[in-house]
């Protein structure tokens, strides 16, 4: 099975490319080869790549840039899912598209699940919803991957963020009145590449048997609160040397961003226990193992 891979160079896409590669033949293209921010060059560079499945976790993710970047924002989380969609249908193509927990408001206190309706706060998640619904209108197999807050070893991210400031302040002040499950994008590759190997050849009936959307996250909830505080302690356990020795506890209105965050971004699992058979890790354990590859990796 040949399959595109898009946004190898990010978290999700670094965690999937070596796992895929070493069981299909995957064809990564760099940003320049195939840019999302110009979705009318995508069709002629599907035709050239023929792909028996598209997996697409590529996306514009600046969530506060977002609010001024609206046009760029829909074009790459829009429009360009919806022409490969498109080009998926026609082809009788799978593509497998990765979206998140912003497309919600957050103001329920249940966790949510896939046919909950959606209600975005911010550019960012209006526009990844629109590549939701562009993708399961094209018609064609599909599979819509939610997932949240997700983070790695490598990269930009929160859990790298908090050890960096860590290494510059005394206190850290972290928002305690927004919950979800901190996801390592090696629990996510890891969960894809059982969901493919269980699906076969027979990717479509798979991905049907989701309803066309699934939500995948490491188990059990925090706060960013609890989450910082679980970082800078498992850095120090781990001889990381930090200045910062307390995390202070704050509300969202003490912290005001462009872009309105959901209060409750905790996803339903369910599902994926229910089709695939897949628990994932609690966070802690998932972030043990991402605080050990920090380490090994010599903190850069």
């Amino acid at each position: 099975m040949r399959i595109l891979l898009t946004g190898a160079a990010g978290q999700v896409g670094g965690a999937l490319r070596p796992l895929l590669q070493g069981r299909y033949e995957v064809i990564v293209p760099s940003r320049r080869q195939f840019d999302l921010s110009a979705p009318e060059a995508i069709t002629a560079k599907l035709d050239e790549f023929k792909p028996d499945l598209i997996v697409n976790p590529a996306a514009y993710t600046s969530v506060d840039k977002a609010e001024n970047e609206a046009a760029l924002a829909f074009l790459v989380n829009g429009e360009a899912p919806s022409v490969m969609a498109a080009w998926a249908a026609r082809h009788g193509v799978p593509m497998v598209h990765f979206s998140t927990d912003y497309v919600f408001d957050g103001k329920s206190r249940d966790l949510w699940r896939e046919d909950d309706p959606t209600a975005p706060l911010s550019v960012y998640g209006a526009s990844k919803l629109a590549g939701e619904t562009a993708v399961r209108t094209a018609g064609g197999p599909h599979l819509i991957i939610r997932t949240a807050w997700v983070y790695a070893a490598q990269g930009a991210n929160f859990m790298r963020t908090m050890i960096r400031i860590a290494k510059e302040r005394d206190t850290l002040r972290v928002v305690a009145d927004q919950f979800g499950a901190p996801t390592t994008a090696a629990t996510i590759a890891s969960a894809f590449t059982q969901i493919l190997e269980q699906a076969d050849s027979d990717l479509s009936g798979s991905f049907a048997r989701t309803k066309g959307v699934l939500h995948l996250t490491n188990s059990g909830a925090a706060s960013w609160f609890d989450f910082a505080s679980a970082i800078i302690a498992g850095a120090q356990s781990r001889g990381v040397e930090l200045k910062a020795t307390e995390v202070i506890p704050i509300a969202t209105s003490d912290y005001p961003t462009s872009a309105a965050r959901p209060a409750n971004s905790r996803l339903d699992l369910q599902r994926l226990k229910e089709v695939y058979d897949i628990k994932t890790a609690v966070w802690q354990d998932a972030l043990d193992d991402e605080l050990d590859a920090y380490v090994i990796q010599g903190q850069r």
